[in-house]
């Protein structure tokens, strides 16, 4: 069973040989895709063992997804596992998030902050964007789940193969979730834990995300 893992990565070179590192034991590969970063973001990854291309122009997370996942697919992924370079998400979750697609029961596997390992959110993310975000996704999608915009995500092949990722920007989260569902993929949610490294995030990211959300729907 080959597990690559794509990592999206902006100015992350203060961490992302950290991540690398702890990701080696759970996958076959790893693939991080610098989204044009000012800083020595792809020399590190590239030296620290990932597999490391690079956007000529910033594009957005979506876009540095979107990039890793065909790649992945080209170099015959079996499973795909999204993960962020800000060494926020941990690596020895990764087995518990795709236990659900190598038994069968499972096309795509969503992590949660909000099940049984419960992470310490700031405090906007909690009580304000979260709550705002599942009200968006239900409203709108008509998608209930416990975490509404987690990035970290396994994907078998085949679900993979059928996503289509055309947000460049922050409201990729609620488009992946949306298009799994019109997929009729099986999707399970698993619970992860999230260590947060600054807590002082502004609530207008969160909810210019909500916005983009709101218009792409509108206008499909």
């Amino acid at each position: 069973m080959k597990i690559i893992t794509v990592i999206p990565a902006y100015n992350e070179a203060a961490k992302i040989e950290k991540v690398i590192t702890k990701l080696k034991p759970y996958v076959t590969e790893i693939i991080v895709v610098d989204d044009a970063s000012q800083d020595n973001t792809f020399e590190i990854a590239q030296a620290a063992g990932a597999l490391t291309i690079r956007h000529i122009i910033n594009r957005g997370q979506g876009a540095a997804l979107r990039t890793g996942t065909q790649l992945a697919l080209g170099r015959d992924a079996d499973i795909i596992v999204h993960f962020d370079a800000d060494d926020q998400f941990q690596a020895e979750d990764i087995p518990e998030m795709i236990a659900p697609i190598c038994d069968g029961s499972a096309d795509a596997v969503l992590g949660s902050r909000f099940l049984t390992k419960k992470s310490k959110l700031p405090k906007s993310k909690e009580y304000i964007i979260m709550p705002l975000a599942r009200l968006v996704n239900r409203l709108f999608f008509g998608i209930k789940l416990s975490d509404p915009q987690s990035g970290f995500r396994a994907l078998s092949r085949k679900s993979a193969e059928k996503l289509t990722i055309e947000n460049d920007g922050m409201a990729h989260c609620t488009e992946i979730i949306h298009k799994l569902f019109k997929n009729n993929d099986r999707i399970v949610e698993v619970p992860i834990t999230v260590v947060y490294h600054e807590f002082g995030q502004k609530l207008s990211g969160g909810f210019k995300i909500i916005k983009d959300i709101i218009i792409q729907k509108l206008i499909k």
